[in-house]
């Protein structure tokens, strides 16, 4: 049957009103090539600027610069970038023999593979951003957030403002100054430290008015002999226990946080960061290099023997220097491999008297930081990578004993104003600083069940 010329120029008009059929010999590969390789583009990736590019190009541009900004205009992007799927799809279906030939050859380079891996990581790593709903967030919570924070900030700076105004009272602690030359307001100083039952023989001290060298050669019987008749044999054991130590150091052994960091500055200092960043390398530490001092303390204050009693007093605890049992032993070892932050909030816990807002701060700080653990635990459980985590602890050990090390070796060359700074800093402001990681983990989360 013989075609009508109507039908002739129906079809004559499809084929002009089809773009695809009518301009698709006059479109060539270099049009759809990237700036950095010059071929074809394959996974076209397009950042914030409008400029795409191959992915394994932006790729290998990003693990040779370590930088989040574009190869030809050099403009910062924002987010993780995406593969323009629209592009894609026209590339592939108007090249599929290029793309291809050039997918084979991508696969067969070792480096172009690793780097899309670390970049993937990279960007997996990073907070998904969507535009709406961050700012949705952002004016959902932005105002009470901030509000929070900046009261928190606050509060840091008056007691980090209180406590370098007064720092140079460290130099006239008792952990200073020889025993021989305390007065007797020294005395009855170091006497009520002891715990709260030593506020009962405070007037009898000071009525006789012992000073330092007399405190020397007082013995147990006459302790519990007039004047100072103390009953209690319990009592007069702690204070002879504490007086031979104080005996043995010649100047009163530290009691509370502002002592120990009086008499170790480095140490107090290497274990703030320590318990924050590497708590179980940190107790770990306290075990082999500090055994007596602090670390027996430490186990007695969280472990304590359940015939102890809930009444002792914490200076009571501090001067337990007895072998912990088994029992004690078996918690302590719980607690330290599955919630190691714990150990260091119970432990701050049992200081509230002592020192009240930095107590607080401590026990805020381990709670945050149990926190952004949890979250790594999962995020590692998530992406089938524990495998990898004996690589990660090898790392974080070496990365730890390094930084330790080059501390050190350079200690005596620090000023004592930059580790005051770096120890406020670390007490007051670190769980300020947490508690912003908090919340970015927890819009991560919510933005990836989205």
């Amino acid at each position: 049957m013989e075609e009508s010329p109507q039908n002739d120029l129906d079809a004559a008009s499809l084929e002009k009103n089809d773009p695809l059929e009518s301009s698709s010999p006059q479109i060539s590969i270099n049009e759809f090539s990237c700036h950095c390789c010059y071929d074809i583009l394959v996974n076209p990736t397009t950042l914030n600027c409008g400029h795409s590019f191959c992915r394994h190009c932006l790729a290998l541009w990003w693990a040779s610069s370590k930088k989040t900004e574009c190869p030809e205009c050099r403009e910062k992007w924002e987010g993780f970038p995406k593969v323009n799927i629209l592009l894609r799809d026209a590339v592939e279906k108007l090249f599929p023999d290029a793309i291809r030939m050039r997918f084979e050859d991508i696969q067969q380079n070792n480096d172009i593979v690793q780097s899309l891996a670390a970049f993937q990581k990279f960007g997996n790593d990073q907070t998904p951003s969507a535009p709406h709903t961050g700012r949705g967030n952002q004016h959902r919570g932005g105002g009470f957030y901030s509000g929070v924070l900046t009261a928190l900030t606050g509060v840091a700076v008056v007691l980090l403002v209180y406590h370098w105004s007064s720092r140079e009272s460290e130099r006239h602690l008792l952990v200073h100054k020889a025993v021989a030359r305390w007065t007797a307001e020294e005395v009855v100083l170091w006497l009520e430290q002891l715990g709260p039952w030593a506020s009962l023989y405070r007037d009898r001290f000071l009525s006789e008015r012992v000073n330092g060298r007399l405190l020397l050669t007082l013995t147990e019987e006459e302790f519990s002999q007039a004047p100072y008749s103390i009953e209690s044999s319990s009592h007069r054991r702690a204070i002879l226990v504490e007086l031979e130590r104080v005996k043995a150091l010649g100047v009163k052994p530290p009691q509370n946080l502002w002592e120990y960091k009086a008499v170790n500055p480095g140490r107090s200092l290497f274990l703030l960061y320590a318990l924050k960043s590497s708590p179980r390398l940190g107790l770990l530490y306290l075990y082999l290099f500090d055994y007596t001092d602090t670390f027996l303390p430490f186990i007695h204050t969280i472990c304590p023997l359940q015939e102890d009693g809930s009444g002792e007093d914490i200076i009571s605890k501090l001067l337990d220097l007895r072998e912990p049992t088994w029992k004690q032993w078996r918690e302590f070892l719980i607690k330290y491999s599955f919630l190691p932050y714990q150990l260091i909030a119970e432990f701050a816990w049992d200081w509230l008297e002592v020192h009240y807002w930095t107590s607080r701060f401590l026990i805020v700080n381990a709670m945050l930081l149990s926190v952004l653990e949890l979250f790594s635990f999962w995020r590692i459980w998530s992406r089938s990578e524990l495998k990898t985590v004996p690589q990660r602890m090898w790392s974080h050990f070496w990365k730890v004993s390094t930084q330790g090390l080059f501390v050190a070796m350079f200690w005596p060359l620090i000023p004592q104003f930059v580790c005051n700074c770096l120890f406020y800093w670390a007490l007051y402001f670190n769980p300020i600083i947490n508690i912003d990681l908090v919340v970015k983990e927890v819009r991560r989360l919510e933005t990836q069940v989205l």
